[in-house]
């Protein structure tokens, strides 16, 4: 199973995409949770193969060493709410799908984000010989995410910040609804619910017991 979870920011995706990943037995990529790492860590990050990168050449000349590396050109539009640019996060998507884990499935949960990065998530995935089998999208009114988002306690999350998160969303993030529905590749989800009652829908959509 490959799936990949849309919504804003406090709609339920990092839950979701948790319980998904348990379900099925398969891995989180959680960009976040990435972009987060590569600026508080010195771990290092995932290195591609020569090969991988001579069938890429448009991102090779832009791959990053480690998280520290990452997280230093990250960190500006994080801080303000905004989306790290295309190129930076393709790559790292790229590096990630090559990654011995993820043959028997994944849930993506962050990206893609724009749909520049949709439509690019398609061509890797044709590359790798990878099908996607359903984008889930978390509806969940606007007011709600910025209430969620501010109940909890990263640093990232200050009024501001939310707030032009959620903005962002609705200008970048909406046309992936239509990217994915014209595909026939779309589920919508109530995401204001209990956790528990969206994992349901989500399962029932998606004709799993």
């Amino acid at each position: 199973m490959r799936l990949v979870i849309l919504g804003g920011s406090g709609s339920g995706k990092s839950t979701q995409a948790q319980k998904l990943c348990s379900h099925f037995d398969i891995p989180q990529i959680s960009t976040g949770e990435i972009l987060r790492e590569a600026m508080s860590s010195n771990k290092l990050l995932f290195y591609p193969s020569t090969s991988f990168l001579q069938c890429n050449n448009g991102f090779a000349e832009h791959v990053f060493a480690n998280v520290n590396d990452l997280g230093r050109h990250a960190q500006p539009y994080v801080a303000k709410g905004e989306l790290v640019p295309d190129e930076m996060m393709i790559e790292l998507i790229k590096l990630r799908l090559t990654k011995l884990d993820v043959n028997c499935g994944w849930v993506l949960e962050g990206y893609p984000r724009t749909a520049f990065q949709a439509e690019e998530l398609d061509f890797l995935l044709d590359e790798l010989e990878q099908e996607l089998n359903w984008a889930i999208y978390l509806q969940v009114p606007e007011a709600v995410m910025v209430s969620r988002s501010l109940g909890r306690s990263r640093p990232d999350d200050q009024p501001e910040i939310v707030q032009r998160r959620v903005e962002v969303f609705y200008d970048r993030t909406v046309p992936i609804l239509e990217y994915y529905d014209r595909r026939r590749r779309l589920l919508t989800i109530n995401g204001d619910q209990l956790p528990e009652m969206v994992q349901q829908n989500i399962l029932t959509l998606l004709s799993v017991p």
